[in-house]
């Protein structure tokens, strides 16, 4: 397996920029997700991995080597396509066997690789079954045991679940984790679901009109969010978002939010942007008699140990997460206690986030630990 780099790419598509100066590593070993919404990039951006597209700038690096101009099969990466395209006329050991085939590769090699593979997806019952009449799930093992069997240096999947069902998708999600951690591939996953992103990831990178606007491990892209982006795109719900009076000096430490008093982490920029919002996830919300910060119960939904809860304030709606055993009648007035550890701040007009106390102890956490 090896290392990728990418440095500075881009892609041009005549006047429209697909990918806009796109700056990553994965690690060798690592699963790295590329997430974002239909047409951010992404795909775009795992093609001129792949060598499928020619950058319009910027370079590529495969375990050292500069790769950036060289051709798909010169490059020793294996792709798997949301469509399995897979050979209908053959059996599953044909299908998986193909690449080494084509390759020339002995028949007796091909036969123990094949097998090793097909045990390794656990479909070895299946290697003498018409790939025509396999279930979605085994379908889409058959088209990673085609990529897995030929060893290349790295994965590059586009898609790969999204034509499978609610329960295939949620089994394979869990398969694919599985078999990350035994073989330790080099993988890099595109996807537009941020709960396979979530559940999958090493680190993730999440793209929006080809720009890659966070980069990071799962927990840091959830509990800071570079960007009112990606504070809306990930979580289910997403982040609520307050608006305030900006202009906070350095130091700041509370804020008014319509009529109540909210302790936020220290301001760490030297002129704060003048036009804010501060976010809030929902489960990091509580009910609170004695706040300030009051609304009406809009609507609830029931998820089981817990109900999400839509609160419509002078700053329009507001959803918490809280227990199920809260009981809650619409037009019930609540009002709402907000986790002032949890809390992140916002230049309205940029959509970054404002740099906090909490921000700097983040990323000290991280130089001790990485």
């Amino acid at each position: 397996m090896a290392e990728i780099r990418v440095q500075h790419l881009r892609k041009a598509f005549g006047d429209f920029v697909a990918v806009q100066d796109s700056n990553f590593v994965v690690e060798d070993g690592e699963f790295f997700v590329m997430l974002g919404p239909s047409g951010c990039g992404k795909t775009t951006t795992l093609r001129m991995i792949a060598g499928l597209e020619l950058p319009t700038g910027g370079q590529i690096l495969l375990g050292g080597d500069d790769v950036t101009m060289l051709r798909a099969r010169e490059r020793d990466i294996a792709f798997v396509f949301q469509l399995f395209a897979l050979y209908p006329h053959m059996n599953v050991r044909k299908n998986i066997g193909f690449p080494l085939l084509a390759q020339g590769m002995p028949s007796a090699e091909i036969r123990s690789r094949v097998e090793e593979t097909a045990k390794l997806l656990r479909i070895d019952h299946l290697l003498n079954k018409s790939v025509s009449g396999l279930a979605g799930g085994d379908r889409q093992r058959v088209a990673l045991g085609r990529a897995i069997v030929r060893r290349p240096k790295c994965f590059l999947m586009d898609e790969p679940l999204g034509t499978l069902d609610t329960e295939f998708r949620d089994l394979m999600v869990h398969e694919l984790r599985e078999l990350h951690n035994r073989i330790h591939a080099t993988t890099v996953y595109v996807t537009h679901d941020q709960m396979e992103a979530m559940s999958m990831a090493d680190k993730i990178a999440v793209m929006n009109h080809g720009v890659i606007e966070q980069f990071g491990s799962p927990r840091e892209i959830y509990d800071r969010p570079a960007t009112m982006f990606v504070a809306d795109f990930i979580g289910s719900p997403p982040m609520n978002f307050l608006g305030f009076g900006g202009g906070l000096a350095k130091g700041t430490k509370e804020i008014v939010v319509q009529g109540a008093k909210v302790t936020v982490p220290e301001v760490r920029e030297d002129i704060a942007p003048a036009d804010m919002a501060l976010g809030i996830r929902p489960e990091h919300i509580r009910f609170d008699d004695a706040s300030k910060l009051r609304g009406a119960i809009y609507g609830t939904e029931y998820l089981g140990t817990t109900q999400i809860v839509a609160v419509e304030t002078a700053d329009g709606i507001i959803k918490a997460r809280v227990p199920a055993e809260i009981r809650l009648n619409a037009g019930d007035h609540v009002g709402l206690a907000l986790n002032s550890a949890r809390l992140s701040l916002f230049d309205k007009d940029s959509g970054r986030a404002v740099r906090t106390a909490i921000h700097d102890t983040a990323s000290q956490g991280r130089a001790q630990h990485g």
